[in-house]
């Protein structure tokens, strides 16, 4: 069963997501998307990629999106 998708930006996550916070967001959507928990060894390498794509899109939408005229991510 996949759990839920949290939110990973603050002030709904206290912090800045980790690397591994949106690594396992990016895995959720994945298997969700797909319908595969885990893929079968002829689609490993897919899904693999998928998860790595996603995971670079969402720190690349956090570290763009500003709450109140701030960067999430510190950007100086």
């Amino acid at each position: 069963m996949c759990r839920s998708i949290k939110t990973l930006r603050p002030p709904v996550l206290p912090g800045e997501a980790t690397d591994g916070d949106i690594r396992a967001a990016a895995l959720q959507y994945v298997r969700k998307v797909s319908g595969f928990r885990a893929p079968a060894a002829h689609n490993r390498e897919v899904f693999d990629r998928a998860v790595e794509a996603v995971a670079e899109a969402t720190a690349e939408l956090l570290g763009g999106l500003e709450v109140r005229g701030q960067s999430l991510r510190g950007a100086g």
